[in-house]
């Protein structure tokens, strides 16, 4: 992926994770796997914690500790 240099790469991942989670790419309950995504997008754990922690706070996913982050069931769209 190329990031683009005006906006934070946390922001371009959760975009990416949020387009795949609303396609069904990553349906409910798929393991959202830090290493993963670190190794895909090429950054930092603390980056790919930004990420997560708006995902959490968006309700898209849910972290459980000592387990990892999951996808949420989404309400459907209006």
């Amino acid at each position: 992926m190329e990031f683009d240099p005006t906006r934070p790469k946390w922001t371009q991942i959760a975009d990416v994770i949020r387009q795949r989670i609303a396609s069904g790419e990553y349906p409910v309950n798929h393991l959202l796997s830090e290493t993963r995504i670190e190794q895909e997008f090429g950054v930092a754990r603390v980056t790919v914690r930004k990420v997560t922690r708006a995902l959490r706070e968006e309700g898209l996913i849910v972290t459980t500790h000592g387990m990892g982050s999951f996808v949420t069931a989404q309400p459907p769209k209006p």
